[in-house]
């Protein structure tokens, strides 16, 4: 079996923890252009339910669109840059795991 690595690339990411965190979102009093409002109208997304991943409130999340279709944005969560402009979330625990800071 071939084996590869992934080729040294630079992204740009800002980590979310509530609305108006990503630069290109605006202010906090108003629904963002990358990370949305956390909208779903079933009863187990209501009130104090929490999140089985991150044990947060529903509440408290963001939602956003990649080429992918549409994932939840926990508190705490990257939002990631891709090469072509692309924006996904990712957990704090595998962006440590896979990217360092750039120093100059």
């Amino acid at each position: 079996m071939a084996r590869y690595h992934k080729k040294p690339i630079e992204i740009t990411a800002h980590q979310w923890f509530r609305n108006g965190d990503h630069p290109k979102d605006g202010g906090a009093d108003r629904e963002g252009a990358v990370v949305r409002y956390f909208r779903r109208p079933e009863p187990e997304y209501a009130g104090d339910t929490a999140h089985d991943i991150c044990g947060l409130i529903w509440h408290n999340h963001g939602w956003i669109d990649t080429l992918k279709g549409g994932h939840t944005v926990c508190p705490g969560d990257w939002i990631i840059t891709g090469v072509q402009g692309e924006v996904y979330p990712c957990k704090p625990d595998i962006f440590d795991a896979t990217y360092e800071a750039v120093t100059d």
